[in-house]
């Protein structure tokens, strides 16, 4: 395998000055253009329908063609085939005919490097990607080596081409071990890693196909903006400098938003579309702590109930007129922010969010005494990552750490915002159906469903709904015992850090060894669920973390059944449930799914009627019903979620129109 250093592909290679900067300006459609484009999307749907089957199958039968052609062959002929491939495919941008060469010749490469051919549905995959589609392709159906695909053409092409991950680590391991396809094709591969340079960065961004981060490669194109103003590289600021100023050394990190393949897409696009993106300078921790500390008194002298209601479903606490009442009373003497009742409240309502929302090992981790995020979808620690308004500096007054400085935003941009700066815009993921109207609105992305190259063989259990937390951890532990004594391995899949501590303190009281994969353990992620297919091994994995590793199954597991995974708790979202699901049964082995729940669980903490909540505890009451219960919970707060990315995008909008207005920064 060839190793990709951060640079490597670009050593020596001066970064030429960006005279072009491609990206697709901000389009805030009005009501009646979204009624106009929706209306034609109904009237197009039936032709679309009867049309894309015969397209489809018209696109195999002529890239196969094109690929028996190659195979023939010798590696000299191959090779000059790829040079003439190259000025036609430059010629003939993206065109049907550059589509099925550069496929064709992708897929060639990648049997003569890596001794692997892509199906039929993979180059499916990789055909609509190139035309702006998202895909939903099913776990360990090849999502990384279709974009490779598609990343190759593109490239081809001469589009310079980003592919778009959740997080560093995959970055760097998709673009090791796809490497020797584009080098052979004679592209360029570089990849964006924490801690790099500027000028590093700068000649990455130069290679034909980049490898990174989605919050690496947001943040970098957000610095370009805060160095060129408003208007970015391609504006009359960055002109003036160039006519002015043609030695600068301020060249723009990256060289446009052209072509984006954004892998896990409902993660990155959906999940992580709930938090803007803010570059942030740091306020004095002396004063973080005065102000912080007087607030988390204040807070303790307040009365639940009475001064303040905590509102279950939106996770959100709302202030009573007693509850202002006692606040300006007890504020009364103090200066600074407490003299406005306004600061005051917002202060003071965020110090109780803190005491009785925000929990460790929920939400938060503390870790060599400092406070770090954990991701709520991923369970990922996020350590670069911090919340606004003084919220992370309560946290750290609470748990007793070093309270650092507050970041105080110098430029913010949404994700729904960056990404459609895209000229063209990809993505895959294994579940997105859930979310498809929301991509389709947010991000102009059509969903398209790619069918398994086998047919699954995943076998769902009886759900199973117990009263007590107790009661289902006794049953997980039952289920795994039995499980791996037919000499299978087991996945057990939690919602949070706590509640994966919870499952292996029964499963080390009943004698299990097993290893724990949470925001904790996350730096031996890959060789946790690399092992996690063996033998009567035991995995208990937060959310799935660890997701884009493949769980190879020996072959005597594949003998006895598979893996076998319980989920033991539903998610905010049913696609993460589905996502685990995904984790079994992949490449049409055989394997189980089981749900245990309990009606202790947090999700049903959103649930306003304790009535139901009473009921559902009465003994005769059946699964079934108590299912109804967990479903009307999920999709409550699937709608909060929904919401409040809604009102982030409108926030966005009039913030970016008043900005407009003001010539100010982003």
């Amino acid at each position: 395998m060839t190793t990709v250093s951060p640079a490597s592909a670009l050593v020596g290679v001066a970064p030429p000055q960006v005279r072009f900067y491609p990206e697709r300006a901000d389009r805030y459609p009005q009501w009646l253009d979204e009624l106009g484009e929706s209306a034609l999307r109904a009237l197009s749907q039936p032709f679309r329908a009867t049309s894309a089957p015969f397209r489809i199958w018209y696109d195999l039968v002529r890239i196969n063609r094109i690929s028996r052609r190659l195979i023939d062959l010798n590696d000299a002929d191959f090779d000059a085939e790829i040079a003439r491939a190259r000025i036609r495919l430059r010629r003939e941008v993206l065109s049907s005919r550059s589509l099925w060469l550069g496929i064709a010749l992708a897929r060639e490469t990648t049997f003569r490097t890596l001794g692997l051919r892509h199906h039929d549905v993979q180059m499916r995959g990789a055909l609509a990607m190139l035309r702006g589609s998202l895909i939903e392709m099913d776990t360990g159906e090849g999502k990384t080596i279709t974009a490779a695909l598609a990343a190759a053409t593109a490239a081809l092409a001469g589009v310079p081409t980003h592919v778009i991950t959740v997080n560093n680590y995959l970055a760097e391991r998709d673009a090791n071990t796809l490497s020797p396809i584009f080098e052979r094709l004679g592209l360029r591969i570089g990849v964006i890693l924490e801690n790099m340079k500027p000028d590093d960065r700068r000649q990455v961004y130069r290679a034909d196909i980049v490898y990174a981060s989605n919050t690496e490669i947001a943040f970098d194109y957000l610095r370009d903006r805060i160095t060129f103003g408003r208007e970015g590289p391609r504006g009359t600021r960055a002109k003036l400098r160039r006519v002015t100023q043609p030695m600068a050394s301020e060249n723009p990190v990256m060289r446009g938003l052209s072509f984006a393949i954004v892998d896990e897409a409902d993660s990155v696009l959906v999940d992580e579309a709930r938090t803007p993106l803010i570059i942030s300078r740091q306020s004095d921790p002396e004063a973080e702590a005065v102000w912080t500390g007087i607030a988390l008194d204040i807070a303790r002298a307040l009365e639940r109930g009475k001064d303040f209601i905590v509102i279950g479903d939106e996770r959100r606490l709302r202030l009573t007129d007693r509850g202002r009442a006692t606040i300006g009373e007890i504020a009364a003497e103090l200066s600074g922010i407490w003299e406005s009742p306004i600061r005051r409240e917002e202060v003071i309502s965020q110090a109780l969010s803190v005491l009785y929302i925000f929990k460790n090992g929920e939400q938060y981790l503390v870790n060599d005494g400092k406070v770090q995020i954990i991701d709520e979808y991923t369970g990922r620690l996020q350590p670069d990552r911090s919340w606004s308004d003084g919220l992370h500096q309560l946290v750290e007054a609470k748990e007793n750490v070093e309270i650092t400085g507050q970041n105080l935003v110098m430029a913010r941009m949404t994700y729904q915002r960056f990404f459609r700066r895209y000229m063209r815009l990809s993505g895959m993921t294994g579940t997105a159906r859930e979310v498809k109207g929301e991509l389709h609105s947010v991000f102009g992305l059509k969903t398209v469903r790619i069918p398994p190259h086998r047919r699954s063989r995943l076998w769902f259990r009886r759900p199973r709904v117990f009263r007590k937390t107790s009661q289902k951890w006794q049953f997980v532990v039952r289920e795994t015992a039995r499980e791996i004594s037919r000499g299978r391995p087991v996945l057990i899949g939690t919602r949070s850090v706590a509640a994966s501590r919870e499952v292996s303190a029964a499963l080390e009281a009943a004698g299990l060894p097993h290893e724990v994969l949470n925001a904790e353990t996350v730096a031996e992620s890959s060789r946790i669920i690399a092992d996690a297919g063996k033998t009567g091994r035991i995995t208990v994995a937060t959310n799935m973390a660890g997701r884009g590793v493949d769980i190879a199954l020996e072959d005597d597991v594949v003998k006895a059944g598979g893996l076998h995974v319980i989920l033991t708790e539903r998610h905010d979202a049913g696609r993460i449930d589905r996502q685990l699901a995904g984790r079994c049964a992949r490449r049409g082995e055989p394997g189980t799914f089981s749900t245990v729940l309990s009606l202790e669980d947090p999700l049903l903490d959103v649930i306003e009627a304790p009535v139901l909540k009473t009921l559902a505890q009465l003994p005769y009451i059946t699964i079934a019903l108590r299912l109804r219960l967990f479903d009307r919970a999920q999709k409550r707060a699937e709608k909060v979620h929904a919401r409040a990315r809604r009102d982030l995008v409108r926030q966005d909008r009039r913030l970016n129109q008043l900005l407009s207005f003001a010539g100010g920064m982003e």
